[in-house]
């Protein structure tokens, strides 16, 4: 188990590593949008945080190093984009980037789980709930951009 333990761990580090990057990029890039700037500014804190608060576990469980997360980063997020457009797909990629992160807190809290890790466990509540604020954030403000951008600056 620890092994493929150390897997998992190495994989949401370096998602959670690539998720504050792409935040930050986010926030440089669209300056016209203050919601968007503060939000993502501190919604990669809360990155660097989850970071934080695996390493324990990674000195416990150790940790594989796997490249899937800066090729999810590179195929999904090449760089923040301008405009409405480029602001709905930044959007897009930041959930899709989260959807990572919550996919991989879901499999380690099962883990922790089946190896009644209490600390890990805990860990993995605060963060979790904080990665599905964050998608529900990101959906939200698609929503909020979409009507605008695909409809009316279209016509």
């Amino acid at each position: 188990m620890t092994v493929l333990l150390a897997h998992y761990l190495g994989l949401l580090h370096r998602s959670e590593e690539e998720l504050a990057t792409a935040y930050r990029e986010v926030a440089a890039a669209h300056g016209d949008e203050p919601d968007v700037v503060h939000i993502c500014r501190r919604l990669a804190e809360q990155c660097d945080e989850h970071v934080r608060r695996l390493r324990p576990f990674v000195a416990r469980y150790s940790e594989d190093a796997p490249d899937e997360p800066e090729r999810l980063h590179s195929t999904l997020f090449s760089g923040a984009r301008g405009g409405g457009l480029g602001l709905l797909r930044d959007l897009h990629d930041l959930y899709l980037m989260a959807a990572e992160c919550d996919v991989c807190w879901t499999l380690i809290g099962q883990a922790a789980q089946g190896a009644r890790d209490e600390p890990l466990l805990a860990a993995v509540r605060d963060c979790e709930d904080e990665t599905a604020t964050q998608m529900t954030w990101a959906r939200g403000r698609m929503k909020q951009a979409a009507p605008q951008t695909l409809v009316v600056a279209s016509a």
